[in-house]
């Protein structure tokens, strides 16, 4: 059982926007390289780097897509009250 999560996001205002930088993503952009340069959050400085984070630290819909996703999976749109988020599930343990 995953008891937390690494994970990095970007986070937009539209999910058009975020749909557009998956593809992106699917299509070989680096995640970190788009979270520089798109992301609302302060974290898109570093790539979009949350750190390490347990059950209850982040907003339900944000959390259950972490969790809910393996090691290296790209998830989202998801939205939650700050926007919509791309999330990058980057290790578990």
């Amino acid at each position: 059982m995953v008891k937390e999560v690494r994970a990095a996001h970007i986070l937009v205002a539209k999910e058009d926007k975020a749909k557009e930088l998956l593809q992106m993503i699917k299509n070989g952009t680096s995640f970190g390289d788009l979270a520089k340069q798109h992301s609302m959050c302060p974290s898109g400085r570093k790539g979009g780097d949350l750190g390490w984070f347990g059950k209850g630290m982040m907003v339900k819909e944000f959390e259950d897509a972490a969790f809910d996703h393996a090691k290296g999976e790209v998830v989202g749109p998801v939205k939650t009250q700050f926007g919509w988020h791309l999330i990058q599930v980057v290790d578990q343990k």
